[in-house]
This record gives C-alpha cells, sequence and structure tokens, in this order.
C-alpha cells in the first residue's frame, strides 16, 4: 500500500511538472496572484523530504578483514532558510531529522581466542540525527524553466541515539557513537521553475571529518580495539518545495 501511494503521488507530480516544464512558457513570478517563486527575494524558505543512506568508513589499526556495513535506506524531512547574495550565489541553513540504521557484521578473526556467540558479531547501529547543514549553493543562468546548480559546505549533527554516556558496552550489546559529529558536504541538482512554487530534486554526499567511535571499556575489546577511526558517510536525496 505505501509503494503503491508513492507511485500515485509520483506520477501526479511528474505530470504536473511535465506539463509546465516543458512548454515554451518561462514561468514568471506574479506578485498580483500570489503566485510563483522568485529569486530575488533576499530571504526565501521552504521544506524538503528525502531518502538517505548511511555507511561507515573505518581505518583500522591492523590488517584483519573490514567490519562489513550493511546499509538501509532512511528518511529525511526538513526546513530551508535561503539568504540571497548575488544572482548566482545563495546562502542556505537546512536543519532537519535524519533517520538511518546500520548494522555492523564483524569476521570471526577479531574474536581470535574470545569467546563469543553468533549475535556477538553482529552490531545494529541506529541514528536519529538533528542535522544543521550550513550550505552555498552556486547556480549556473536560468534557462527557461530550469536552473542547475552545485552546493556545498559544513554540518555538525545531534544523534539521539548516539549513547555516548551509557556505562554499558559492547560487552552487554551496546555499540556506541559520539554525540555530536562533523560532516563537509558536497552536492548539485536543478531549480524547476513551476507555476506556484520551485521544486528541486538534489543528490548530495555527506563525509565526516571527526571520529565518531566510542572505545569500549576494555582496552583488548573486540568489537573496537581494532579501529582506529570510525567516520560517517552517506548519500542524500531530497527534493525541496519553495
Amino acid at each position: 500500500m505505501k509503494h503503491f501511494f508513492a507511485l500515485i503521488v509520483f506520477l501526479f507530480l511528474f505530470q504536473t511538472t511535465h506539463a509546465q516544464l516543458f512548454n515554451k512558457e518561462k514561468v514568471i513570478y506574479d506578485a498580483n496572484q500570489g503566485r510563483g517563486t522568485t529569486d530575488y527575494n533576499l530571504f526565501r524558505w521552504g521544506y524538503y523530504l528525502g531518502v538517505n543512506v548511511y555507511d561507515f568508513n573505518f581505518d583500522y589499526n591492523t590488517d584483519l578483514r573490514d567490519i562489513y556495513v550493511k546499509r538501509n535506506p532512511g528518511f529525511s524531512v526538513g526546513l530551508i532558510g535561503n539568504l540571497r547574495i548575488n544572482n548566482f550565489i545563495d546562502l542556505r541553513l537546512e536543519p532537519g531529522l535524519n533517520i538511518t540504521t546500520r548494522e555492523l557484521r564483524y569476521s570471526k578473526t577479531y574474536f581470535d581466542g574470545y569467546p563469543y556467540t553468533e549475535a556477538d558479531l553482529i552490531r545494529e547501529v541506529k541514528s536519529t540525527y538533528i542535522h544543521v547543514p550550513l550550505l552555498l549553493k552556486i547556480s549556473a543562468k536560468r534557462v527557461n524553466n530550469f536552473k542547475p546548480f552545485i552546493v556545498g559546505g559544513f554540518s555538525t549533527a545531534i544523534n539521539l541515539s548516539s549513547n555516548e554516556n551509557n556505562p554499558e558496552d559492547n560487552d552487554n550489546g551496546q555499540f556506541r557513537t559520539k554525540t555530536s559529529p562533523l560532516f563537509y558536504e558536497l552536492g548539485f541538482g536543478i531549480d524547476f521553475y513551476l507555476y506556484n512554487f520551485k521544486f528541486t530534486p538534489s543528490i548530495r554526499g555527506i563525509f565526516a571529518i571527526s571520529d565518531e567511535l566510542v572505545r569500549d571499556n576494555d582496552p583488548d575489546s573486540p568489537w573496537t580495539s581494532n579501529i582506529s577511526s570510525m567516520k560517517t558517510r552517506g548519500v542524500f536525496i531530497n527534493f525541496t518545495f519553495q
């Protein structure tokens, strides 16, 4: 049922946007009718919905088999505040909520000489991020009802599921991560100008700058002792409405 509903929404948006974008009429903001969007406002507001896929990038102390990360699609929703600098550059703040789950699968070589069960080889890492990026958007010249752009910047987040201060660790089944990671972000997208709003699909990569792993209390822990650093990386596909 969920997939059927998503298909109906997609077909409706596709039919509407196709009819408006691929005609010869250039969409122009009409202040008298309160219709459309303009790039000349100093401040603009909007919101976005999207899909995220988070991963981890590991660096290791010794050469053991890599920890496999099973990635699962997550959900993103947030707001947009846009400050116009000139015709081609905008500064954007995009606070939002990102929900995702990753599953870490360890090789048995990590537990050499250490008693373990099959459950010890798998750790589920659930993350609920309050994500706050500050981005610079650089656009090309608008052509009819299209305007491509690139975007980049830095961000931080509060991971509400981090367990950073939990006194229990992997010996008790608790995989811990830090609460406030730092990231840089790079991406691109296209602004589509419609009669009543501006619709923007975009894709963006996110890369952690800081190590997010909280080590176990045991310095020889099979879950954390061989990890030199653990940093998030991921992909966002967002659909923005302004």
